[in-house]
C-alpha cells in the first residue's frame, strides 16, 4: 500500500449512510430547503461574477457540512447545472460512503499523478460527478496547497457550472482555509444547537485571514419553533 492508507470498504464505518434526501425524498421539506439554499446561492449576487468553485466547511465537527454539501450539489444538479463535488477532507472522508460509491482512487490519486479526472469521477445522477477522496495521504495540507491542485482547480471550473468542495471543519486543522483561499467562496455550515458563537466566530477570522470571500451560512438542526424551512442561509453576526 506504500505511503497512503486505503479506506477500508467492509467495515461498518465505511458502509453508505444512505443517499442524500434530495435523491431519496425531492419531496420533503428539507429537500424544499436545499432547494431554496440553491436560489440563494444562484442569485443572490447577481450583479457580482459568478461564484463557480465552492468550499463547504464548519466551525467545528458533527455540524452537517458534508450533508449540506452532497444535498446542494444534488439540487443544483437537479436545476440542470453541471456540477462537480470533490471530497477534500483528506483526513476522515465521508462523501462515498454518502453516495455509496467506492473510495479506492480519488482526489489523492490526481494529485499523485496515477489517475486524471476521467477515471476517477461518478457520474451519481445526470449533471452529478463526485470525485472522492481515494487513499489518504500523510501530509493532505501540502497536497491541497499544490501547484497540481491549483491546476486542478482551474480546468474543471472551465468544465463545470459549479464545482462544490467538501472539506474539513476550519478549527480542526489547516487544510479548510488552505481550501478557502483558492476558491471563488466559502459556505459555513452551523448548527443551532452545538455551535458556539465563539467557535464561529473563530471560524469566520480564520477565513478572513485569507481574503476568503464567505458567501453565507447554512444553519442545520434548528428547533421547530424557530423555522419553516430546515435549513437558514445567509450572512450571521457575530461578536469579535
Amino acid at each position: 500500500m506504500g505511503r497512503f492508507r486505503r479506506a477500508q470498504q467492509n467495515d461498518e464505518s465505511s458502509r453508505p449512510s444512505g443517499d442524500p434526501i434530495a435523491i431519496l425524498d425531492p419531496a420533503n421539506a428539507a429537500s424544499e430547503a436545499y432547494r431554496t439554499l440553491r436560489t440563494n446561492l444562484l442569485y443572490s449576487r447577481v450583479d457580482t461574477p459568478q461564484k463557480k468553485v465552492i468550499v463547504l466547511t464548519s466551525a467545528g465537527p458533527h455540524e452537517g457540512k458534508s450533508t449540506t454539501c452532497a444535498n446542494l450539489a444534488v439540487v443544483l444538479a437537479q436545476a440542470g447545472k453541471e456540477t462537480l463535488l470533490v471530497d477534500c477532507d483528506l483526513r476522515k472522508p465521508i462523501v462515498h460512503r454518502m453516495f455509496g460509491l467506492p473510495n479506492v482512487w480519488g482526489m489523492v490519486s490526481i494529485l499523485m499523478g496515477e489517475r486524471d479526472l476521467r477515471q476517477t469521477c461518478t457520474e451519481v445522477l445526470p449533471g452529478l460527478k463526485v470525485v472522492t477522496t481515494g487513499p489518504i495521504p500523510p501530509d493532505p495540507s501540502e497536497l491541497l496547497g499544490s501547484q497540481r491542485f491549483a491546476e486542478f482547480l482551474a480546468d474543471v471550473k472551465e468544465r463545470f457550472d459549479y464545482v462544490l468542495i467538501d472539506s474539513p471543519p476550519v478549527r480542526a486543522v489547516s487544510d479548510p482555509v488552505i481550501l478557502a483561499a483558492q476558491a471563488d467562496g466559502v459556505l459555513l455550515v452551523l448548527d443551532a444547537q452545538a455551535t458556539r458563537k465563539a467557535s464561529f466566530g473563530q471560524a469566520m477570522r480564520s477565513l478572513e485571514a485569507v481574503g476568503a470571500t464567505v458567501l453565507g451560512t447554512v444553519m442545520n438542526n434548528t428547533k421547530a419553533s424557530e423555522r419553516g424551512p430546515y435549513l437558514a442561509y445567509g450572512n450571521y453576526v457575530y461578536g469579535r
